[in-house]
């Protein structure tokens, strides 16, 4: 994976063309800005129970968005970056379809996790009440299959999103695929989706055991055999992130968002400063993704009672302040405000998050890319976008208040504002400069201000930020 800048975006909602679309675009009006591309799932179909996320058949494109053929191109100039859903697989999947017909006689009927292939002696109430969820509820639902059978099947996000038991044989197989198939087509780099919720085991949380992080360790080490780097993406407690940071190739950083805001909306970089002292630098740094801005990722572990990186009191007034700064618009999209919701994300953009400040929002980026790591844009952040209430309103989805969609018109409007301008002469900028190759200094400044330096050999860049006075400067040798 290059060290420079990368793009995560829907094919469709950025580029109405498809694949071949999106490729021109990334040679023509973003030439040079990005060296990669996180492609949101691509599959068929994208527009499903969860935008992509439930895909029929996770090896084939969608044929609104083109072909592999296509994609092939695409990575002859550009690392293509694919997610893996190792969690589940689509109600409207072959596999799940001749399980509903057949029963157990069907070839498919042990990929699916039941209730009872997790508590075989049944489950008490603090069991069910022990399990980690994501959402509201329990995360089973009761179907009846055509021979008559009932089963009680995990489904740990929609009902149309149903869990497999990832140590199967017909499911590792069917992930093995998938990884296979996303090889011969050029793809470098894959996500493991959802990956913390693939291990459940009774008397416990179902979430981010020993179990999960050696699975996650071994099905790496299946893509590394294929020549695919692997990002493992979850949301939780910061010191499971330094964990699991150790045991695969790459790790999000979730927590870098939500700290930028509070040390930009409050003037204290007390405590960015610390995780930036203590982060794992096999990190894909981000502020804004297809999901929402991350919770959880920086506050307290309400398993272990682990302190979070910010107290809880000042983690709910940044929530009230994001709140504030969107005008309510990120209140009515999160929490249980929506459907499809996450309790622990809020959903809103980023820019909007900071109160459409174009100046915080180009110190935000300049941080992020300052941090050690490799950045990725999300593309709705790329264009300094607000938070499309008609689209939350249309769908009563929270997350797609940060997922519009563009048009050839609105993208190349978007694209003239001064702020995305001069961000994307900072995405060149950090791209192209010789001293994020060396190494990082995080430099002792007041909780006011903070100072990132990078050195290879002769060359060096600086941040320096001042959170009094919203002002920030980049000084650097000549390349």
């Amino acid at each position: 994976m290059k060290n420079q800048v990368q793009l995560c975006t829907y094919i469709d909602r950025l580029s109405s063309g498809g694949i071949t679309a999106l490729a021109a675009l990334l040679n023509g009006a973003l030439q040079g800005v990005f060296s990669g591309v996180h492609l949101l799932p691509f599959y068929t179909p994208i527009d499903g129970a969860d935008a992509g996320f439930d895909p029929s058949d996770h090896t084939k494109v969608d044929a609104r968005l083109g072909d592999w053929q296509d994609l092939k191109s695409l990575t002859a100039s550009f690392d293509v970056m694919a997610d893996v859903i190792v969690n589940h697989i689509s109600s409207s999947s072959p596999q799940f379809i001749d399980f509903m017909e057949k029963g157990e006689k069907s070839v498919f009927a042990g990929m699916f996790l039941t209730h009872e292939s997790v508590f075989p002696h049944g489950a008490k109430q603090q069991d069910l009440l022990a399990i980690y969820r994501p959402r509201p509820g329990l995360p089973f639902q009761v179907v009846t299959l055509k021979t008559g059978e009932r089963k009680v099947l995990w489904s740990t996000f929609t009902s149309q999103q149903i869990d497999i038991d990832v140590a199967a044989p017909k499911s590792r197989a069917y992930l093995e695929q998938i990884l296979t198939t996303l090889s011969e087509n050029g793809v470098n780099i894959v996500r493991l989706d959802a990956v913390g919720y693939a291990i459940k085991k009774a008397g416990t949380n179902c979430f981010m055991l020993p179990e999960t992080i050696a699975f996650a360790r071994d099905f790496a080490a299946s893509a590394r055999a294929r020549k695919l780097e692997v990002l493992v993406e979850i949301h939780s407690h910061y010191l499971m992130q330094i964990e699991i940071a150790k045991q695969v190739g790459w790790v999000y950083d979730f927590a870098l968002p939500p700290l930028v805001l509070h040390a930009l909306s409050f003037g204290n970089a007390q405590y960015l400063k610390h995780w930036i002292s203590i982060r794992p630098h096999n990190a894909i740094t981000v502020l804004d993704t297809h999901d929402g801005i991350g919770v959880i990722d920086i506050g307290a572990d309400e398993r272990t009672g682990a302190a979070g990186l910010v107290p809880p009191q000042e983690l709910s007034d940044l929530v009230d302040r994001i709140h504030a700064n969107s005008g309510g618009s990120s209140k009515r999209a999160t929490g249980d405000a929506a459907s499809n919701l996450d309790l622990y994300q809020v959903n809103c953009t980023y820019y909007d998050a900071l109160g459409r400040d174009d100046a915080a929002y180009l110190i935000a980026r300049a941080i992020q890319f300052f941090v050690p790591g490799v950045p990725q844009v999300y593309y709705v952040g790329l264009l300094a976008g607000h938070n499309d209430v008609v689209l939350l309103e249309a769908t009563g989805v929270g997350r797609d208040i940060n997922r519009q969609y563009f048009t050839a018109e609105t993208l190349n409007a978007a694209l003239q504002k001064p702020v995305v301008r001069k961000l994307l002469t900072l995405i060149r900028f950090r791209n192209a400069h010789p001293a994020f190759s060396g190494a990082m200094t995080l430099l002792e400044t007041a909780v006011t201000t903070l100072k990132i330096r990078w050195e290879c050999g002769e060359h060096f860049a600086l941040l320096e930020v001042d959170l009094s006075a919203m002002t920030h400067r980049i000084a650097h040798s000549s390349f």
